[in-house]
């Protein structure tokens, strides 16, 4: 699947320390080869999305089977990425 990052997900990953960062773009390359194996489903009222570990990082995305591809939401660490929506 083609992999799209949304605008502040883009932002939130320049915001990271330069090792992290490479480690969740190359995350994104997994993502994009196999979504549902790499992910897990969110629940409640982030029902809809998924959400992929990297070390202490989440990137949280959403899978458009229809048009193949997926869109990466938004990209933080475990401890305050589930509160930002």
């Amino acid at each position: 699947m083609r992999v799209v990052v949304a605008g502040p997900a883009a932002r939130q990953v320049e915001r990271l320390p330069e090792s992290a960062a490479a480690a969740v773009i190359e995350t994104f390359g997994a993502i994009g080869a196999n979504p549902y194996r790499l992910g897990k489903p969110l629940r409640f009222e982030l029902e809809g999305l998924w959400s992929a570990r990297r070390g202490p990082y989440r990137v949280i995305y959403e899978i458009d089977a229809s048009r193949r591809r997926v869109i990466i939401i938004a990209v933080g660490h475990r401890s305050d990425i589930y509160r930002r929506r």
